[in-house]
């Protein structure tokens, strides 16, 4: 079993990291070409940057939101977020791996911090999940993976913690670490090709609205032209359906200018 966890934390680990680092890159690249093209075919150029920043910060730090629409389901999935990025990645014997590997680290969180930011992972994440399996509203709009990522994300928490502080027995630990490592490798190894790949495009989202959902010039000309009001000025009052007869235009008053 030593030998499977050597190979999870060592070869595979770097080949599953490698893939979602190049996955997200061309995710990245792709999105970005694609808001290029769309500035280009844009054809008033207008691009309001200083709305598109305060809804990025908005949409990153979603603090005035949570209450709005579903506030518990909204704060757990905001600390779900955050400390499922934070605790990895500032986990001391994380950092302590990563500096054996590259040769160099970063402070980490202290111990007692890190475990309960862990334990804070797995309940949200348990929360996220009922929260779909519970919620009618939610039931038919949710996918297979919309269930799964909650449970697997957890799993490596889940193994991590009861691995540092838990007593148990030496092959019981080998058991959670394999289970800890291999989780964390599908995990990388998924995100370039599931709905998690939001991760790099969130922050282009506004950006992507802003620039991509325009009308085409004279879209509102060919629009009129559709519905057979061709002929008629835009002041002229339209009917809702072309079954209906149009308003009547009020006639001049004799003698006036």
């Amino acid at each position: 079993m030593t030998s499977w966890i050597e190979f999870g934390r060592g070869p595979l680990f770097r080949l599953c990291f490698a893939l979602m680092v190049l996955g997200l890159l061309r995710i990245l690249i792709l999105t970005s070409l694609g808001i290029v093209e769309a500035y280009q075919r844009n054809p008033d150029k207008i691009v309001p940057w200083k709305e598109i920043r305060n809804k990025t910060l908005a949409w990153l730090l979603p603090i005035g939101r949570l209450w709005k629409q579903r506030p518990i389901y909204s704060l757990f999935s905001f600390l779900f977020h955050a400390s499922m990025i934070v605790t990895p990645l500032f986990l001391a014997s994380h950092i302590l791996l990563w500096k054996n590997a590259v040769g160099f680290g970063w402070p980490s969180l202290p111990q007692e911090l890190a475990n309960w930011l862990t334990l804070l992972v797995i309940v949200t994440a348990l929360g996220l999940f009922f929260g779909r399996v519970l919620d009618p509203r939610s039931r038919p709009v949710s996918r297979f993976q919309d269930y799964l990522w909650p449970l697997l994300i957890a799993t490596p928490f889940v193994t991590g913690y009861i691995a540092s502080n838990a007593v148990i027995g030496p092959r019981t630990y080998q058991q959670m670490m394999l289970v800890h490592i291999y989780a964390a490798d599908l995990i990388m190894l998924m995100v370039p090709f599931t709905k998690i790949a939001h991760c790099v495009l969130m922050p282009l989202s506004q950006l992507v609205t802003a620039v991509a959902w325009k009308f085409p010039a004279q879209a509102g000309d060919r629009v009129i032209e559709t519905l057979g009001f061709a002929d008629r000025p835009t002041w002229m009052p339209k009917p809702r359906l072309a079954a209906e007869p149009a308003a009547a235009v009020p006639a001049k008053k004799e003698g006036a200018k």
